[in-house]
Order: C-alpha cells, then structure tokens, then sequence
C-alpha cells in the first residue's frame, strides 16, 4: 500500500521516524525505522521532481513542504504453512537435512513471498517438525541464501541441532563454499577481500563495501580461479565464505571489479552474450560438524542445469 504526505510547518525539524510513527500509531518507530532502512520510505523537497525522491536515514530533519512515499508490503502470514513442493535432498537425518534450493525460490515466507517457500516444502517433507529457535516464519533456518542463487541450504529439525549449527556459523566453522561466474580476469590467482558490508548510504535495498565496522559489519571472502575463459572475459571461481553477510560474494567481487555475472542489482547484467535470470551463484560446498554424532558431514549441490550448460558454451 502507497502513502503520501507533504511536512506542514508546525512538524518540519522532526525526525523522519519519529514524523511517519504519529501517522500510524498502529505501528511502534522500531517498525517504522525498519521500513525506511529497507528503503520502502522516499523523501523529496517541495521543489524537487518526484524522480528526485530518494531514501533518507531515520534521523533525518523533515523540512516544510517536503514530500514522503511510504510503501507498506503486504502482511505476511502469522505463520509458515506446509505445502507439497518436491525437494532436491543432499543429506537428511533426524536432526537435520540439507537441500539444493533451486533457482527462484525464496527461503522462507515475506512480504511478496507468503508461499512458495523452502521453508514452506520442508514443513510439508518433516511433518511441521522443525526448530523453533527461527520462530514461525523461520523455522529449522540458521542462513538463508538468495531467491536467485541455488545450492545447499541447512535446516535443523530441533532446537539442540539449531544451536549448534548457528555456533559453527558464529565461530566461522560452518564451511560454505561457492561456485560462480564474474567479469573479468581476476588479478591474482587466489586471493581474500576483506572489507566491512553494510547497508549502501545511496540505495537502502543495496549493500555495499562500508569505510569502517561503525557503518557494517565484518566481511571476509577468499575466492580461487578455477577457468578464465579469455574470448568471453569470464572467470569461473570458488568462494568460502569466512562470515555470511548478505550479498556477501556478489558485493565483494563487485567491490574489485569483477561483479557476478547476470547480477541485476551489482553490475553483473548486460556485459555479455548471455541473457541470464539472476546472478550465476551457486552453494556447492556445505561442510558441518554433526550435532548429535560430532561426525564431519560434507555435502555437494550438484551446479544447477544452466550453470553447467553456461560451462559447455564457454569451453
């Protein structure tokens, strides 16, 4: 739902937060806050077009005769239901299971994906047996991956699984590693970026590399050339992931200069011969300690069909 309003005198000064929370006292300002981080709130000047409107930070002074777009999504459902979705599993025991997410499926219920979800499949596989650490919407989920990128997702059927994955993903221990295509040749054959992400100060649904941890947080990615394929500027490399931010490898490889490719968002589409739908991202590698047996678990997501066909074409 789209609102509009335009600052009268008597509020200019105020805090944007603090200004949209009097007009939806349904709403607390951490909501409020929530949506204009998530860039749903744009702001213009009174004499401004309204393609110069653009995202503001909560803090910001509201002044007379400036005009505010809010974008509410639409409420999600109170909970996550079952739904009879086939899965691709990798490894599944009582405790927990892993699953080859494919392409365009977004991993757990949210405003424009109320079904649909992996999470809404596993439901259905386990019998509503999950952890509940996530809570309803989140179920068994410990880390997600994009609705673009495919690969190996793991999800815990308790909460003593749960707890333990999510610490082997706090101490770095979790191994995630991923496959991918990016522009370009890479400088060096192996090699780590290490730069904080955070939310980008231009594009609040966009992350970017941040100057410092008081902007983002930690980000550490170390890639490997597998191919370059010279006629084409493609380089084919695998990624471990050493944290797990989000858009982690697509904003970090950006950041250098050789974006993934088919990224809409980073710089990776329209800079080859290929029409792609979403970035080529793929969680191959998914290695755990199990939580119950203490026994290493090593799972491999085969690369999805256009991913190896992409492969053929370039060889």
């Amino acid at each position: 739902m789209n609102h509009r309003f335009v600052v009268p005198e008597e509020q200019a000064g105020e805090r944007l937060d603090v200004f949209l929370t009097a007009l939806f006292p349904t709403r607390s300002r951490s909501a409020i806050k929530k949506l204009i981080d998530d860039g749903a709130v744009l702001v213009a000047g009174e004499q401004d077009v309204p393609e110069a409107a653009k995202p503001r930070k909560p803090g910001y002074a509201v002044r007379e005769g400036d005009r505010i777009d809010l974008t509410i999504p639409p409420d999600v459902p109170a909970e996550a239901l079952p739904e009879n979705i086939p899965l691709d599993i990798l490894y599944e025991d009582e405790d927990v299971i892993v699953v080859n997410k494919p392409k365009n499926m977004v991993v757990h219920p949210a405003p424009g994906h109320n079904t649909g979800t992996l999470v809404n499949a596993v439901l259905y596989h386990c019998g509503g047996s999950l952890s509940g650490i996530g809570g309803v919407l989140r179920p068994g989920i410990v880390h997600r991956i994009d609705k673009d990128t495919t690969g190996s997702v793991i999800i815990c059927k308790n909460d003593q699984s749960h707890r333990a994955i999510a610490e082997q993903l706090a101490e770095h221990s979790l191994m995630r590693i991923y496959h991918a295509l990016v522009i370009g040749r890479l400088p060096e054959e192996e090699g780590t970026v290490d730069c904080p992400i955070g939310r980008s100060p231009i594009d609040r649904k966009k992350m970017a590399v941040v100057p410092d941890l008081s902007h983002g947080k930690p980000a550490v990615t170390h890639y490997r050339l597998l191919q370059y394929f010279p006629d084409d500027n493609i380089s084919y490399i695998a990624c471990r992931l050493e944290t797990g931010r989000t858009h982690q490898i697509r904003v970090h490889m950006a950041s250098i200069g050789h974006p993934v490719l088919g990224d809409p968002v980073y710089g990776g589409a329209g800079k080859c011969r290929f029409r792609l739908d979403g970035q080529c991202l793929h969680a191959k590698i998914l290695g755990f300690v199990h939580p119950t047996t203490k026994e290493r678990i090593d799972t491999d997501a085969p690369l999805p069909e256009y991913f190896e066909h992409l492969l053929k074409i370039l060889h």
